[in-house]
């Protein structure tokens, strides 16, 4: 029996709010992967933000592809992971502000987002090219 989810399962798990956990290669170490807040909506891109000269900025630029990997932390466990090419541009004050309310809530988002500003902020755009999932609750039936 099969614990993949379907296309819709996997979007749907995707598109719920996860700390993600992204991977960037590096040519002469194992990749960095390091917890990353993202967004996604089911059939779009899944978008991040960095800063520009983070690690993961100064990655980037030498990257072609990258993987993220969401999880359950709860039983049953869960997980989906997409891997991709990717783009990068400038963040936006508005973008900044929506990630830190999706993942502090109204109050502390704002003023999260009034200390980190925007300046050197990075929008990570992944397209999904190949997916991985796993629902153990496929398990019981």
């Amino acid at each position: 029996m099969s614990m993949s989810m379907s296309e819709t399962q996997r979007q749907t798990f995707l598109a719920d709010l996860h700390v993600g956990i992204i991977s960037i290669p590096r040519q002469t170490r194992g990749p960095l992967t390091v917890p990353i807040w993202y967004d996604y909506t089911p059939g779009g891109v899944v978008w991040m933000i960095t800063g520009e000269k983070s690690i993961k900025g100064k990655l980037l630029a030498n990257a072609s592809r990258i993987s993220l990997c969401a999880q359950s932390e709860t039983v049953p466990y869960q997980y989906v992971s997409v891997e991709g090419t990717f783009s990068t541009r400038p963040a936006t004050a508005a973008e900044n502000l929506h990630m830190a309310i999706r993942y502090l809530g109204d109050k502390q988002g704002r003023a999260y987002a009034r200390g980190a500003g925007e300046e050197g902020s990075l929008i990570v755009s992944l397209t999904p090219a190949t997916w991985y999932s796993v629902d153990y609750s496929l398990a019981q039936h």
